[in-house]
């Protein structure tokens, strides 16, 4: 004599999902976390607003001059940052980084009135690039230019 039992469909059902389930967290699986770049992410942001145009004592995407545009920036981009408004008074905070140290989303600054005065700010885009306003308006420059050469004064990292 043989004995079968025999359970309702939706039973085995149930047993099948609390058994992939069981199996799902308790599993050996690498738990993967991602994290923000927020060098990388200001970089971009900065990009975002290529072309935008100069405007003497801008602060917005209607126009930016340059100190205008990385306060922007860094208010509007991942790191949340409130900086200063001028470019000198941007000059004052944050870590001094060296040339050949420099990561994206750094600020940089040059002397473009009085010689070694601080009157114009940029944020380093990479591959000795930095994204600035111009008399153009916003674009990627290349600190190798002359003109930007001449005057960089340095470079300080506000992003910890």
């Amino acid at each position: 004599m043989s004995m079968s039992v025999q359970f309702p469909r939706w039973i085995a059902v149930i047993v099948s999902i609390f058994a992939l389930a069981t199996a799902f967290i308790f599993s050996s699986t690498s738990n993967a976390s991602a994290s923000i770049n927020y060098g990388e992410e200001v970089a971009a942001t900065a990009e975002l607003y290529i072309g935008t145009p100069y405007k003497y004592g801008g602060t917005t995407p209607k126009g930016f001059d340059a100190s205008g545009f990385t306060q922007y920036v860094y208010k509007h981009a991942a790191t949340e940052l409130t900086i200063p408004r001028t470019s000198a008074a941007q000059y004052k905070i944050g870590k001094v980084v060296k040339k050949n140290a420099l990561k994206q989303g750094d600020l940089v600054f040059y002397a473009t009135g009085k010689k070694g005065k601080v009157s114009y700010v940029g944020i380093y885009n990479g591959n000795g690039t930095f994204i600035g306003t111009t008399s153009k308006g916003v674009k990627i420059v290349k600190m190798s230019d002359k003109y930007w050469k001449e005057r960089y004064i340095g470079a300080k990292r506000v992003i910890k």
